[in-house]
């Protein structure tokens, strides 16, 4: 998200989490004046230009991105996951798949390793299997900003620094990541990150919505960020595939539990990745 643009970026946010909450249904231009406080015109030029692409787009790409999860990651047919989506059909959501991937929803479903084994998320060692913990999440009210961003040139680094210049001084603060998209089948600049944060922001009043709660598998990740991705790789392409597991196609939570802000060593640091369950 461009974080130089004049307009007032609440009404994006709002947008955003609008169609993200109902992108499997029709979305009437007065539900969107509604949310955004502005004329349907403003508010498409005015996403266009923050988020770098229409709202139709958007709201097209998440339908067709939540449907790639759901093949990778449910049992659900072709067919059923189309509907669930909001196509009308298997033939219009195969064609906006095919469009959008430049394959069909049959072999995207059959080729689930070969894409976890793909863009750096290369096979663990033998026998290193990393084990989660089910556990139940409460509904989190977090205050936050986004951005679409590249999750590998320091583009959640960077918002991080934004995000804490706008000043938090309870000690009790819990922080997120939210990650909306799924990385492995997003293009690499459409990537929505949500930096959020459990008080409200001292000097700058910020956006809040809710992470959702229930079932997620818990992984811990301990030291830096700029190493999580081997944790990610032990997920992804070692316990992913085996598990019996379904997962819901929400996003990705990271709580930072023990982060730059209140440990001194970098190997105390720890990060627990949240993936949702069905």
């Amino acid at each position: 998200m461009n974080s130089n643009s004049s307009p007032n970026l609440n009404c994006v946010y709002n947008t955003l989490s609008f169609i993200a909450d109902h992108y499997d249904q029709p979305i009437a231009v007065k539900q969107l004046e509604e949310v955004s406080h502005y004329s349907y015109r403003n508010i498409q030029r005015i996403f266009k230009y923050t988020c770098g692409e229409t709202i139709g787009a958007y709201q097209q790409r998440l339908r067709v991105e939540n449907a790639y999860k759901l093949m990778l990651y449910t049992r659900e047919s072709i067919t059923s996951i189309a509907l669930t989506v909001g196509f009308a059909n298997l033939a219009s959501f195969s064609k906006a798949f095919k469009q959008h991937f430049n394959c069909s929803p049959k072999e995207a479903k059959s080729n689930k390793t070969r894409l976890f084994s793909e863009a750096d998320i290369t096979p663990v060692e033998s026998g290193v299997v990393l084990q989660p913990e089910i556990i139940y999440l409460p509904a989190v009210n977090v205050y936050y900003e986004s951005a679409f961003l590249s999750y590998d040139n320091g583009g959640i680094e960077k918002l991080w620094q934004r995000f804490m210049r706008n000043g938090f001084s309870d000690k009790d603060i819990t922080y997120y990541g939210v990650i909306a998209d799924e990385p492995l089948i997003t293009q690499e600049l459409n990537c929505r990150y949500d930096a959020c944060s459990s008080v409200q922001a001292r000097d700058r009043e910020l956006p809040s919505k809710m992470i959702l709660g229930g079932r997620y598998a818990q992984f811990m990740h301990t030291g830096t960020y700029e190493t999580i991705e081997e944790t990610y790789k032990h997920i992804y392409s070692g316990w992913m595939l085996e598990s019996a597991l379904e997962f819901a196609h929400t996003p990705v939570i990271e709580k930072y539990i023990r982060h730059a802000d209140n440990t001194s060593a970098e190997a105390d640091q720890v990060t627990a990745i949240l993936l949702p369950l069905l």
